[in-house]
Parts: C-alpha cells; structure tokens; sequence
C-alpha cells in the first residue's frame, strides 16, 4: 500500500442560514478539465441549501454558470454531472465496483501520471465529445480563411450540448443573475455579457471559453470574442464594483493556485508558468477595497461635520454616495493540484481526474460550511473579509 492517500471525505454539514446579504454572488474561473471542482463546490452549497443570486464566470466556469442558472433548482447537480460526464466521457468505460477500485488502488495510484497524461493526449488528438471535435485538415494546412486557419477544433458539438442541457428562458428569466467575461478580438477589450442587459444564449457562453488558438472566436452582433481568461481569468472584479453596491457575500471558486514550489524541470516549469498566469489576484483585490473602505469612513467622518443646510447640495450628496458604507465577505476556495499532475491538467478529461476533481470540490466547501462563522457579515468599520480553508497550507 506504499504511497496511498487514503483521503479524509468530509461530511455534509446540514442547512447552513448565512446572515442577510443584499447579494450571493458564486464567482467561477477558468481552468479547463479542473473546473469540475466547482461542479463538486455547487453541489456542497446546494445540499447546503445557500443559493446564490449573481453568477459570474469566464471560460470553464461560465459553462458551469450556464448550467446552474439554466436548470429547475431541483435539477442542478444533476445537469452538472451530466454535462461533466458528457465532455469527459472516454470510448472504454470500466466497472464502478467499490471493491474493485479498492483492490487496484495501489495500481492505479503509481500509474495515475501515465493515466491524466493519457486522457490529455486523447483530448489532444480525439477531441472530447460533446466539447470539442479536430480539425481535418489541421489549421496550417487548410486552403480556407476563417475559423478552419485559425483554430485547431471545431466547437460546434458545444453548442449542441449547451441546447441540450440549458433552458436559456429560464437562464434569462432574472431569477438570477448571469455574467460571463469575453475579449473583443479586434479592440482587446474585456466584455461582460449580463442578463442584466441582454438575453444570452449558446454563444455568449461560448466565446467565454473560446481559448486560441484552440478554439475558434465566436461571433457576436458582428464582433469576434475569445476566452475572458486572456486578459482576467476572473470577475472578482466586475462582482464587486458594479453600482450601485451592495453588502455582498461571495463564494470564489478558483482552478489555478498563485503559490506553488519552485520548479525542478521543463514540464514543472510549464506547470507553475500556467498557475501563476491564470491565478486570480485576490489578494490585490482585497487590498484596494480595504483601501477604499478606509477612504469612505475618512469621507463619512467629514461629512458628519458639516452643517445641514451643507449636506443638502447636490454635489456634497454625491460625495455622501461615495461614503456610503457596504460589507463584502469573500469565501475563497482554490483547488489544490496533486503532485501528480503536471502542465497538461486542464485539459486532462478524463471520467476518473473529473470525479476526482468534483470529490475535491464538494469536501473543500463542506470543509468550509462545518465554521458557519465564516459567513457572518464583517464588522462596518472593517468593510472586507476574506476566509480560505487553505490558507497557511
């Protein structure tokens, strides 16, 4: 039994009553094959019971977005896990016997590099179903201009995988709110597509994870767009600064992990270069809002000196805007990588690393939910908090 994990599987914490928020935003980055562990995080908060009102994703989570908003409350895991065995589903399907799995697990533990590296260059050369499909003849050898030069698969199975699980009135319905973040192939500036303004559909959601020059820019009312990752792989952001602002309690679940060890090869070099590119800047984030929180309770101080005829113009009321007061409590799970994967985990697709994955996630948000006081609304004089069950690890 040399080198098994055998890994500790947390328990479901039961209904959990966070305090009253204007706004529970769920925020999903990019990440590939890895954005299953949002899946298994979803699942924890609905068995939970915590249901947020603001969904916000770019690439992989944007999908997973789509998913959530556009299925009967009832039926979200389901969809979810539907559409995660769909995308990794693999031509040779083996028993699910529990005490298989037992007897092989030293096996299949020392071959579980060979075994992500194969599901990776299945993807590479196959395609995943319902995902992604090559090109044939291959990019540099096509005679055509447009998305068969520019791009090595045809997403067009994405799309008919979206139609399938989605229901995009309700998706629209404004039962929720639903942003995805894009890039303007021709102005390099970063769109958000917001039910808030505008009914999505298929290809909203497409050009979110539209990452080149794998996948092929997605037109819309005549503009092109490629993955939000290009630029942010994250609406933290967007979240907490759209007006006009409100106490928020925000759950952001992250693929890649900023800290990592240093590099001994080539490969790890790739690996760590992927992390450190795609990882959010939570920290930085946090760090301005702290900032700005300090200079409205700096405003709100002057304001409370001046007399009331002072306070009733029309330019001391804007100020008394900016001084207004909100609270954001940000949860932050980030999936932690296992040695054994290497630069090639996002897009590892296969049905074992995608279950695996999903365990992740739903035992990091359970981990998570067992401190319910993690949730309380912070302290007005302090604005922003920040909790992270892996933090220090």
């Amino acid at each position: 039994m040399r080198g098994v994990n055998r890994k500790l599987v947390h328990r479901a914490p039961g209904r959990v009553e966070p305090p009253a928020y204007d706004v529970v935003a769920l925020v999903l980055q990019g990440g590939g094959a890895l954005g299953a562990y949002q899946a298994g995080v979803y699942e924890g908060l609905h068995e939970a019971g915590i249901r947020p009102t603001w969904l916000a994703g770019i690439s992989i989570g944007a999908l997973n977005t789509a998913v959530i908003a556009g299925s009967p409350e009832s039926q979200r895991v389901d969809r979810l896990r539907e559409l995660w065995e769909t995308i990794c589903a693999t031509p040779v399907k083996w028993p699910e016997t529990s005490g298989l799995a037992e007897a092989a697990l030293p096996f299949t533990m020392d071959l579980r590099p060979a075994h992500n590296a194969a599901a990776a260059m299945r993807a590479l050369f196959q395609g995943q179903p319902g995902f992604f499909k090559p090109r044939f003849p291959p990019p540099y050898l096509s005679p055509f201009a447009g998305d068969a030069a520019t791009s090595f698969y045809d997403t067009a199975p994405l799309r008919d995988t979206l139609e399938r699980l989605i229901d995009f009135d309700r998706l629209n319905s404004g039962e929720m709110r639903v942003s995805v973040g894009a890039v303007n192939v021709r102005s390099g500036n970063f769109t958000y597509f917001d039910t808030s303004e505008r009914r999505l559909g298929p290809e909203h959601f497409m050009a979110s994870g539209a990452l080149p020059p794998g996948f092929p820019a997605i037109e819309i009312d005549g503009e092109h767009y490629w993955d939000g990752g290009v630029v942010s792989n994250t609406p933290l952001s967007y979240v907490l600064s759209t007006e006009p602002r409100r106490d928020t309690l925000t759950f952001q679940v992250d693929l890649w992990s900023a800290k990592g060890r240093l590099p001994d090869d080539l490969m790890e070099v790739s690996s760590r270069q992927k992390d450190i590119q795609y990882s959010s800047r939570t920290r930085a984030i946090t760090s301005h809002m702290l900032q700005m929180q300090k200079m409205r309770q700096a405003l709100q101080t002057v304001m409370n000196k001046l007399p009331d005829a002072a306070k009733q113009d029309p330019e001391i009321q804007a100020v008394a805007d900016l001084a207004c007061h909100r609270v954001y409590n940000i949860v932050h799970l980030i999936y932690q990588a296992k040695m054994f994967e290497g630069h090639s985990k996002d897009y590892e697709f296969g049905l074992d690393a995608m279950r695996e994955h999903w365990q992740s996630g739903l035992d990091d948000i359970r981990r998570t939910l067992a401190d319910p006081r993690r949730l309380n609304r912070p302290a007005p004089e302090v604005g922003v908090v920040t909790h992270d069950v892996h933090r220090g690890v």
